[in-house]
């Protein structure tokens, strides 16, 4: 098959799709993106990669809420006229993988229009049941305004999804946030997990975190991750249940990974940065000397903290399940969780591990003490949560069934 990828930030979620069809060796892979290509990812050399340019910016003084709408199209038109340059060169896919999430494959079928799409939908955003409207301290609840930017939010995907001749997405949550009659036309597949990196380890060497405190096997390790530090990723909850934790537990090492800086979901801070504003709430109420903010970690670090860990921590508003989470499951670790939906897609509460109100930091405290006081339970939900993560969300049966859906998709059988 000729196949053409299309990801902003590409390979993105394509990365081990693309090497797996290079294995295969039969296949024309094009990619096109807006950066450079890092070939240090695991790109192969037979990928022919091309990188699409902006013409524009947005426009000053445009109306708030077509800002993101526009932004998307000036991302269209400047994938749109690299297609154009591919086709005039001769390039005609079989099939194209996209990722809508920013803008990109919305003007496709007009340089190519007899070849299939196949899009990975992440999320639509809804009023209820969903993110939005479900944090009242934070959020703007019921307001028209909020309806409004939701609406024009989802207008563009709604343009995409008509646009897409089929659907990915890879969790049964964030499928469920698109209409009914979208459904029909999405197949459900994790990205998948490398279980052979993300594994447990009897035997971990210590590990040293940037302030220089080492950490070592058999110690109450805590981990919390959120790739940046804001509500949507439950901070304030795990920030504010810090002194409970301690008071019950004074030996616990909390290890807090993530930015500090910024949002990568919902609003920024109206004053500084969230974890700063939740640790003011906290300020003279806990042992800072036992608290431990590493900011983002590489892999090589990432993944022997988790090997580590005796208890790890996640929450989230009801949105996109972070890998984070999975690969915690994967090192065996002990999880609490946020009770809700997609965090109930793989925990099981009391089975593979423990879950709690995502807004009570009291029962979060609770929970994660529990675990510390009761090594054996703790172990016995890191084995059950590792075997879960083999059963669904294993790297090498995903990708196979990922491959079989392109091919369907692309030989149009599962649109008949």
């Amino acid at each position: 098959m000729r196949i053409l990828f299309v990801h902003q930030n590409f390979p993105g979620q394509y990365v081990h799709i693309i090497q797996r069809l290079a294995q295969q060796g039969q296949h024309q892979l094009v990619a096109l993106g807006i950066g450079a290509l890092d070939r240090g990812r695991g790109m192969p050399e037979s990928l022919n990669h091309f990188r699409y340019r902006l013409e524009r910016g947005n426009t000053k003084g445009v109306h708030p809420l077509v800002m993101e709408t526009e932004s998307k199209i000036i991302r269209a038109e400047g994938c749109a006229r690299a297609a154009e340059q591919l086709k005039a060169k001769g390039f005609m896919p079989d099939l194209i993988c996209a990722h809508p999430g920013w803008g990109e494959p919305l003007f496709l079928k007009a340089i190519w229009p007899d070849a299939p799409l196949l899009c990975y939908q992440e999320f639509f955003y809804n009023e209820t049941g969903f993110d939005s409207n479900f944090d009242p301290e934070f959020q703007d609840n019921g307001s028209w305004q909020g309806q409004a930017k939701l609406t024009m939010k989802n207008a563009y995907l709604h343009l995409t999804l008509e646009q897409a001749d089929w659907n990915i997405s890879p969790t049964y949550f964030q499928a469920s946030s698109f209409p009914e009659h979208w459904r029909q036309k999405i197949s459900v597949i994790h990205d998948g997990v490398d279980l052979q990196q993300a594994r447990p380890n009897s035997s971990p060497v210590p590990l040293k975190l940037p302030d220089g405190t080492v950490l070592e096997k058999g110690q109450p390790i805590v981990t919390f991750v959120n790739r940046t530090l804001e509500p949507y990723r439950g901070c304030h909850t795990f920030i504010r249940a810090i002194p409970a934790l301690q008071r019950q537990h004074p030996q616990a090492r909390l290890v807090v990974v993530g930015s500090t800086k910024g949002v990568s979901y919902g609003a920024a801070c109206p004053e500084g940065e969230w974890g700063d504003r939740f640790l003011a709430e906290i300020k003279g109420q806990y042992d800072p000397s036992r608290v431990h903010f590493t900011g983002s970690l590489p892999y090589s670090q990432f993944i022997p903290l988790l090997q580590l860990s005796a208890c790890h921590v996640y929450l989230t508003y009801p949105f996109v399940m972070s890998w984070s989470l999975l690969e915690a499951m994967g090192c065996g670790c002990a999880v609490v969780g946020s009770d809700t939906a997609p965090v109930r897609e793989v925990i099981r509460h009391g089975h593979n591990g423990l879950l709690v109100d995502f807004f009570s930091p009291t029962d979060l405290a609770a929970a994660v003490v529990e675990l510390l006081n009761d090594p054996e339970r703790a172990a016995a939900f890191g084995a059950a949560a590792r075997e879960t993560v083999e059963r669904t969300y294993e790297l090498n049966a995903c990708v196979t069934r990922q491959l079989a859906l392109m091919d369907l998709v692309g030989s149009r059988s599962i649109m008949a």
